[in-house]
């Protein structure tokens, strides 16, 4: 079973044909809102791979709130452990140019509420071998109670060290297993400007002392990764992407299912980036969450 604690959102998503600079405006295209929050994008994945997800976290009593739920509980999502609050729910506004890339400003509102006490709720009806997803959406205090809590109960912890906050280097010591992309991976290890080389270097030295699986997504590059000290890397699908908006959330919900199925971690990793390049040709970050079945017949 996989418990993600962490954020959900309405998403109001801008398309333009280039994204603006500092301090310009520029003409969109279309306007469209979906379902989102980092945590909730990554349980949804899990879920739509197949296995059994519970959701917790908090939404607003506004009218974003049972939205930003719906495809979730379309999916058979458990979803007691998610609280209403007074706050409204979380929004993330998102320019979308027109080579896929985007721009995000994320508002917490409900997910600001998230506190210890919360997640040692969601943590308190795991077991031995359960896993715990987590993101930083949530506030610090909350994520590294809940970190804390999994180790105590022998639960398995991925941590995605996204968005990058302050303390991401610190709670990303706390986790089982790490994923982040390129920056948030600097972050973790003290460099920045990292070439490949010197990223590989970076991965071995942090496994030898910590023990912890990291792994790094490198976008179209696909993602590198070191487990009991051995370097292993995954390519997804040649793609030209329209949207890269849920692409990150999707393989972490991807490869969090695939590890609790018992997949071997080689085949964990290609089958996540597989997953996360199909999230790339829609738009959105829920609606382009592929299948199980979408994602096999490209393995």
């Amino acid at each position: 079973m996989i418990t993600v604690f962490g954020s959900i959102n309405m998403d109001l998503i801008a398309t333009t044909q280039r994204l603006p600079k500092p301090g310009e405006t520029v003409a969109g295209n279309g306007f469209s809102t979906a379902a989102g929050g980092k945590g909730a994008n990554q349980a949804l994945a899990a879920r739509r791979a197949g296995c059994s997800v519970h959701m917790a976290g908090a939404v607003g009593h506004d009218g974003f709130a049972d939205d930003a739920l719906a495809l979730l509980k379309e999916a058979g999502t458990e979803l007691d452990a998610v609280k209403r609050a007074d706050e409204p729910t979380g929004t993330a506004i998102i320019l979308v140019g027109g080579d896929g890339e985007n721009m995000i400003a994320v508002v917490p509102g409900a997910n600001g509420t998230v506190t210890a006490s919360d997640a040692d709720k969601a943590v308190g009806g795991m077991s031995r071998g359960d896993t715990l997803m987590l993101q930083l959406e949530v506030p610090a205090a909350a994520v590294e109670q809940a970190l804390s809590a999994a180790r105590a109960k022998g639960v398995t912890t991925i941590l995605n060290l996204a968005p990058l906050i302050d303390d991401a280097a610190r709670l990303g010591r706390l986790a089982d297993v790490v994923i982040a992309n390129e920056t948030e991976f600097e972050r973790l290890a003290g460099q920045e400007n990292m070439m490949a080389e010197e990223r590989e270097a970076a991965l071995k030295r942090l496994n030898s002392e910590t023990g912890q699986t990291l792994i790094v997504t490198l976008g179209g590059d696909g993602v590198v990764a070191i487990r009991d000290g051995v370097i292993s890397r995954a390519k997804g699908l040649k793609i030209e992407p329209v949207d890269t908006v849920g692409a990150g959330d999707t393989f972490c919900g991807y490869f969090a299912a695939s590890l609790d199925e018992g997949l071997a971690f080689e085949p964990a990793l290609r089958r996540a980036a597989v997953a996360g390049s199909l999230a790339c040709l829609k738009q959105g970050a829920q609606p382009s969450i592929p299948l199980r079945d979408e994602v096999a017949n490209k393995l």
